[in-house]
């Protein structure tokens, strides 16, 4: 996987408990993974964030769990990954402590939908949009066609 690694970030990590590294590693990998045109950077003085098109996601290691931060409060979580922030108007959560199993397919596939989204504009710019106008399915019956005999 050809990565667009930023020193910073690798440094951000390397400054982390051996447990806390593991788990940045590996959500590193899978936001990667989402997309390989992601790129890394620190924002906020010292906050690994991953971008496409918008911010993504971030990184942020506490005493006892490390976030990582979702930047895109529409996206579904049919999997109840999110753990922290559900009222939250930008960003929610993911907290993971040691020892806890990184749901990988949940939160790659929440990673896909943030990027997804990014390119389309992002989620504010989609939730203000209005509902697309479906065609009718029907002719209306006030409405002549060509060729209806009601002329």
């Amino acid at each position: 996987m050809s990565v667009r690694a930023d020193s910073r970030v690798d440094e951000y990590i390397g400054r982390l408990p051996d447990w806390q590294q593991a788990v940045c590693q590996q959500v590193r990998r899978l936001v990667h993974a989402a997309d390989p045109e992601v790129e890394e950077t620190i924002k906020r003085s010292v906050r690994p964030y991953f971008v496409r098109q918008g911010n993504i996601c971030a990184l942020l290691a506490a005493k006892d769990h490390v976030n990582v931060f979702i930047y895109d409060p529409a996206v579904a979580d049919p999997h109840g990954i999110i753990n922290q922030g559900h009222g939250n108007a930008t960003a929610r959560a993911v907290q993971i402590y040691r020892g806890d199993a990184i749901n990988r397919p949940a939160l790659l596939a929440m990673f896909r939908a943030v990027i997804a989204n990014n390119r389309a504009g992002g989620w504010r710019r989609l939730e203000a949009s209005p509902p697309p106008v479906r065609a009718a399915q029907n002719r209306s019956p006030l409405i002549s066609q060509p060729g209806d005999a009601r002329r």
